[in-house]
């Protein structure tokens, strides 16, 4: 989490950029102890009237009034910690072993999602519709950098909602929609599934350090950081087969477009090991 706060005041160790970030935070970085019950971490107090002065983790002021979720997208291009992590060859290998993939498994993309406290929740969905590569399949390792208590808005999966059908896949700006099973509710609708027999495996007790694995086609979300001093981070590794090729549809992505800029056919790039590392291979 230290090195996160490097990363969102613009300090890049690898001298890139990530490919997305939110506005840079100013000042000196907050000293990062365990906050005392009551307290925001990161802010400091006085010992009288607990007075807060400064900026929080993550950028929180104390003002639980409309927060936001920040976003870092590939922060391991940035920093070197991040990119250690992130290509171990051992972590890689249980991917593929797990997805069956023979040739090894390769880093697609990273997703940092930080909560300051009374975030918003992140809608249900799934992340395969999102990369546009030939084999199509995606397995993401979600690593916790804080406790995931109940209140701070766990990680949770729909049991199950793998073997669903393609349905309604839904666009990154409705991340953050209210009605955060909108999209759920209609992929279940067309499997002929209602809402209340659905059956819901949450990550609340997994602890900073810990990790769970999920398919790329399972429906997930998480809910509102309730809790009034706490920030809830959380890293999202993709990781595709060694050998894939980006489809035509990756011209007209926000996200892959800079890979196949001014190519007839995205399918002829080949994949550098900086921007997509490939830590498991056969």
């Amino acid at each position: 989490n230290d090195r996160l706060e490097d990363v969102l005041r613009g300090n890049y160790d690898r001298g890139r950029k990530p490919d997305k970030i939110p506005r840079l935070l100013k000042g000196a970085k907050p000293n990062l102890p365990v906050a005392r019950e009551g307290e925001v971490e990161g802010l400091e107090h006085s010992n009288s009237k607990k007075r807060r002065s400064g900026v929080g983790s993550i950028g929180f002021s104390g003002n639980l009034q409309n927060v936001k979720v920040l976003q870092i997208i590939n922060i391991h291009k940035a920093d070197s910690l991040f990119r250690k992590l992130e290509t171990n060859s051992t972590l890689a290998d249980v991917v593929a072993q797990l997805a069956g993939w023979e040739a090894g498994a390769r880093l697609a993309q990273d997703q940092v999602w930080a909560k300051p406290p009374g975030a918003p929740p992140l809608v249900f969905h799934r992340d395969s519709p999102y990369f546009m590569f030939e084999p199509s399949e995606v397995v993401t390792v979600w690593i916790a950098l804080d406790d995931m208590e109940e209140e701070v808005g766990p990680l949770e999966y729909v049991k199950g909602s793998h073997c669903w059908g393609d349905g309604r896949i839904g666009s990154a700006n409705q991340f953050f929609q209210t009605n955060v099973k909108s999209l759920l509710k209609s992929a279940a609708e067309r499997e002929g599934i209602d809402m209340e027999s659905l059956r819901i495996a949450t990550m609340a007790g997994l602890k900073a350090g810990g990790l769970s694995i999920h398919h790329g086609k399972i429906w997930h979300g998480s809910g509102r950081n309730c809790s009034k001093t706490r920030p809830r981070r959380g890293l999202g590794l993709h990781f595709v087969p060694a050998n894939v090729k980006f489809t035509p549809e990756a011209a007209n992505s926000s996200l892959w477009k800079p890979y196949v800029a001014d190519v007839n056919d995205p399918s002829t790039v080949e994949l550098s090991e900086e921007d997509f590392p490939l830590p498991s291979r056969c």
